[in-house]
């Protein structure tokens, strides 16, 4: 066999299994981990039994297994072999299998103890897929649990290996990587922001074409990048440069082309991701990267991971610039300059913290375990979380407490996200065609929402390119013909013998998606989840009335319908006849702002049927009224005002008295106000409402006895009057006629503090504030006096008010 680095450090790494039984193997592109290590641990018999490797792709499965199979010189399927998504090739004598990482979280569930393995290696673990992260945490139960034989690897080209070694408890072994260095050659400057990407990408590709020789890899995000790339290379091309697509949605035939060695002339392979890990892809001495990827995140427009495009991480860009270098001395051209790869992030995230957690919730339920008991590398977010689990409940795959149920340990079985397993679970075979659709990617370009044209194509592809003008996806609509054949084998038929149709089939993957259209001209729907979506004014389905949302954009506020499909309300209540029901509903509408009373038959948010309930309780009216109070907000008039700024003044100073400030009312409306409420229906009764009877409704007569010697209400003047004291200023404060204070010698107080007292004119104008009436009478009232004489002659004003009887009368005409 050819030497490769990675085998300088075989001993070593054999000789930690064999004394811990773990390790984390960090090994960089080219070192022929992938291949050369479970061979070494094969031969150096560190276990009687199975070693199963994961791979992160099924074409690097296949190729893995084919390698090492090719090594020993047998047919895979021997000694070594692979289990992928619908395919195995394996025997009785199969000691090392290959399989992509969801086979292994099946196995697991099916048999906690995996019997028959005795190692299992997580190749490509930097990649940090949340089926690799949740294998080796399960993987970690078990062999603290069950099997403390069991042989533990993780292998990886630009891992961050302390925090995996720190979980596993395992040592570090390092390899060396590729034998021949590669020259980086960046952009002199960054692309206009209106470059589209493939004409770009064409132009570095031909560039690096003329100036090196060898065979060129070059990465690109995905297929249609990789196609319309291709389109536009091949009249730029000399006639012995073969380019070779190499995505994971090709056929394994074409795959091998892209792989295998170009038997004349220069081969130029246009690839994903697919082509970073795991792969030998000889006689290439040009890698040209285009910095873009696709990674699985939680699309909310769809209701499950969706692929995106996003940068390359630094780690990422080293690993695709390695390939360059395995054969002899390389070039590796990046369409960014040297500037712009400083903000590129030093390792992609782990898919546990974006992806959809449908799946994952799915298996801890049935696993029995909860997220925070695994021995997990990056935690999950409890809200994405606690969202899957709500779904899972809706779906009836876990119950109210997150225990699995039947249903959903039926669900787990299937080979799709929660949502599409229901549907074919539920509808039977029939359902298989519409789960593959809602799967896969739009198999239509420039066509109108509704999903019954995908279905059309779907059926018969030949008769629906003849009619209608779309363009057709062909190799997209091929892979989901054929993925429908096996979900159609994988599903049973169910008990009710009636077919669903295709909108309901639809509704059982969507039931929070069921849209009911808004009154007005706008297609704007209200979804059964409790979210508002809105299509676009032209498109074909604007005018129904009920539809099924299959795919949003994501808007929070109102999202917009990317694809969605008409659904009659009779099929509704065929499907959903035990969940819609007639609701009573009080509650306070803020558009119109009044308290609205319904009876609506309802199916979650939608209501198929709305009436006025003409006899709504009062206690529900009132209750709605809180709403209206908490929206409009507390108003207080001026004796309120005045009584809860006495209550604040008296709590300041000890007393036991409920917290009656702005925010400790509203937070107990509830207890204090809803009583008063009847009858109290609208903003404009609540402006009229009096509050201060609700509000000295809340202390007793003690409470209001203390409240009244602690802080009195009112000052008595010397006509024997009850004058309202307001305590909202610095000082509590009295407003009243100056001839009602004659015949008051010292000023008045409340306890110890001297009252403001504004004295008013005849007219109930402001004349003097003061707080020292002695002094007022000794200084300022003399000339208060001339000036008032003449303007109110008819008022008495004597030269001594000390001795003068307090008086509001006038004095009679003519004296």
């Amino acid at each position: 066999m050819t030497t490769l680095p990675i085998d300088a450090i075989l001993p070593d790494l054999i000789t930690a299994l064999r004394a811990r039984g773990r390790a984390v193997l960090q090994a960089p592109p080219g070192a022929g981990k992938t291949t050369r290590v479970p061979l070494a641990m094969l031969d150096a018999g560190l276990t009687a039994q199975t070693i199963v490797m994961l791979e992160p792709r099924r074409l690097a499965a296949r190729a893995a297994a084919e390698r090492m199979a090719e090594t020993l010189g047998e047919p895979v399927g021997q000694t070594v072999g692979y289990r992928i998504r619908g395919e195995a090739k394996v025997s009785p004598q199969t000691r090392i299998e290959v399989v992509t990482e969801g086979i292994l979280t099946r196995r697991i569930q099916s048999d906690p103890e995996l019997r028959g393995i005795g190692a299992v290696i997580f190749d490509e673990f930097h990649e940090r897929s949340l089926n690799a992260d949740l294998g080796l945490a399960l993987c970690l139960e078990i062999a603290g649990a069950l099997r403390d034989d069991l042989i533990l690897l993780a292998m990886s080209a630009t891992l961050d290996a302390a925090p995996v070694a720190d979980l596993m408890q395992a040592p570090i072994l390092t390899s060396e990587g590729r034998s021949y260095p590669v020259e980086t050659r960046w952009l002199d400057r960054p692309l206009p922001r209106d470059q589209r990407f493939e004409p770009a990408m064409a132009d570095l590709i031909a560039s690096a074409a003329a100036e090196s020789s060898g065979g060129i890899l070059a990465f690109l995000p995905g297929e249609g990048e990789i196609r319309r790339t291709e389109a536009l290379l091949k009249s730029r091309l000399p006639a012995d440069h073969h380019i070779r697509p190499l995505f994971g949605a090709m056929d394994f035939a074409a795959q091998r082309a892209a792989i295998a060695p170009a038997k004349e002339g220069r081969k130029i392979v246009l690839a994903t991701a697919i082509a970073e890990t795991s792969l030998t892809i000889e006689d290439i001495l040009v890698v040209v990267d285009g910095g873009r990827a696709r990674r699985a995140r939680f699309d909310p427009g769809s209701g499950m991971s969706r692929l995106i495009t996003q940068k390359v991480t630094r780690a990422e860009a080293t690993q695709r610039a390695g390939r360059a270098g395995r054969v002899a001395p390389g070039v590796a051209y990046r369409l960014w300059t040297k500037g712009e790869e400083g903000a590129l992030l030093p390792f992609p995230p782990a898919e546990i913290e974006a992806a959809d957690l449908a799946g994952f919730a799915m298996e801890l339920a049935l696993w029995g375990a909860q997220a925070e008991a695994l021995p997990l590398l990056t935690p999950p977010n409890p809200g994405a979380l606690a969202e899957a689990q709500a779904l899972l409940q809706m779906l009836g795959a876990l119950d109210s407490a997150n225990r699995i149920t039947a249903h959903g340990r039926q669900l787990a079985r299937l080979p799709l996200h929660p949502r599409l397993a229901h549907m074919l679970a539920t509808a039977g075979p029939s359902a298989a065609p519409m789960a593959a659709l809602l799967a896969d990617r739009d198999p239509l370009n420039g066509a109108p929402s509704d999903l019954l044209l995908r279905v059309e194509a779907l059926r018969d592809p030949r008769q629906f390119s003849a009619t209608r003008p779309y363009g057709l996806n062909r190799p997209a609509l091929n892979r989901i013909q054929t993925e429908a054949r096996r979900l159609a084998k994988s599903a049973r038929a169910p008990a009710n013998a009636s077919m669903p149709s295709p909108a309901q089939t639809a509704a059982l993957a969507y039931p929070d998606r069921i849209g009911l259209r808004r009154k007005g001209d706008a297609p704007r729907y209200q979804l059964s989840g409790g979210k508002g979506a809105v299509l676009g004014d032209s498109d074909t389905l604007a005018g129904a009335r009920l539809i099924i949302a299959t795919d949003l954009d994501g808007n929070p506020r109102e999202a917009r319908i990317r694809q969605a499909i008409q659904i009659t309300e009779p099929e509704l209540r065929d499907l959903f006849a035990d969940q819609i029901a007639w609701k009573n509903t009080c509650h306070w509408s803020k558009r119109d702002r009044r308290v609205t009373a319904r009876q609506q038959e309802k199916l979650g948010a939608i209501a198929l049927d709305d009436r006025i309930w003409k006899d709504a309780p009062a206690d529900a009216l009132a209750r709605a009224m809180l709403e209206g109070v908490r929206d409009l907000g507390l108003a207080l008039s001026d004796p309120a005002r005045r009584f809860v700024a006495r209550v604040g003044i008296a709590r300041a100073a000890g007393h036991a008295l409920p917290d009656m400030s702005i925010d400790g009312l509203t937070e107990r409306l509830e207890d204090w106000l809803l009583p008063y409420l009847s009858g109290v229906t609208t903003a404009d009764h609540w402006k009229k409402f009096d509050l201060l009877p609700a509000l000295r409704a809340q202390l007793d007569w003690d409470a209001m006895q203390a409240l009244d010697r602690a802080v009195p209400g009112s000052f008595t003047t010397p006509l024997g009057r009850q004058i309202p004291i307001d305590y909202s200023g610095e000082a509590p404060e009295i407003s009243l006629r100056l001839q009602e204070m004659f015949g008051q010698t010292s000023h008045p107080t409340v306890g110890n503090t001297p009252l403001r007292v504004t004295l008013l004119s005849p007219a109930g104008r402001p004349v003097q504030t003061t707080l020292d009436i002695p002094g007022f009478w000794d200084s300022s009232y003399d000339d208060v006096r001339k000036d008032m004489r003449g303007r109110y002659p008819r008022h008495p004003w004597p030269e001594n008010p000390r001795e003068a009887d307090p008086t509001l009368r006038v004095k009679p005409r003519g004296t």
